[in-house]
């Protein structure tokens, strides 16, 4: 077996956190996370005012545009959108739902998830994100994909991860699914692999910088059994850095 893929060895390449859902994500030089997940992760939605229905870039092309809206949060906490070419905008607020609204083509609004279970205004949450808090994905697996499908452009952004791992590509293998069942430790932080990260349509949508790729999810399909990443469970919170070490303890 390949050295790389016993111990798990490598280095934190990437952070990012994902303020509104299919929203672009916002990259961090470090991620505070907490049992339930990264800390700014998810708190708010885009939805089709007329409908109601929350943004699903992955089903409906509709969306499509979705992840060239860039979101992040300033000061404590507050979430700021900004549409290609526009400016950063207060959201939820009626200028960001309108600059929103423009680039979509249709009445659309920025709203906080109210939380499993809650009641009030806001967003219903989706139980998607339920899954497991926090998304690993290794540049190892990355190289696999580029080396199954060189044509393509295997943007991490593809694939919005927290958490991308720099380590030694292994020919034939997708490292990280192969540690489901084990635990790792990153800075302050344990995960445990829970899942492999089943992929959807959102991975072939065009974003800044890449086109729009149909064999990127045919290929993960043909190789992978539909997945690249994994999911983790939080079993010790801590920070996380730029170039922590991550290795696998269990």
């Amino acid at each position: 077996m390949n050295e790389a893929r016993q111990d798990g060895a490598g280095r934190v390449a990437g952070l990012w956190r994902y303020p509104a859902s299919s929203l672009g994500g916002e990259s961090l030089s470090e991620l505070a996370v907490g049992t339930e997940g990264a800390d700014g992760d998810r708190l708010f939605g885009l939805v089709d005012i007329g409908t109601g229905e929350i943004a699903r870039p992955d089903t409906n092309q509709k969306w499509h545009g979705v992840p060239r809206i860039a979101g992040r949060l300033v000061g404590d906490g507050r979430l700021e959108i900004r549409t290609p070419g526009g400016d950063w905008l207060a959201a939820p607020g009626e200028a960001a739902d309108r600059a929103a609204s423009a680039f979509l083509g249709f009445d659309a609004s920025i709203r906080p998830f109210r939380g499993p279970g809650a009641d009030g205004d806001g967003v219903p949450f989706s139980p998607r994100y339920q899954k497991a808090p926090i998304h690993l994905l290794t540049t190892a697996s990355l190289a696999e994909l580029k080396a199954q499908h060189p044509a393509g452009d295997p943007d991490p952004r593809r694939f919005r991860p927290n958490i991308l791992v720099d380590m030694p590509p292994v020919a034939g293998h997708f490292p990280e699914t192969e540690w489901l069942g084990r635990k790792i430790a990153i800075g302050e932080l344990e995960l445990a692999i829970a899942d492999p990260c089943r992929r959807c349509g959102f991975t072939i949508i065009a974003q800044e910088g890449f086109a729009n790729d149909p064999d990127i999810l045919r290929t993960l399909v043909r190789k992978n059994a539909h997945n690249l990443g994994v999911y983790c469970t939080v079993t010790r919170p801590g920070r996380v850095r730029m170039g922590d070490a991550m290795r696998l303890i269990a």
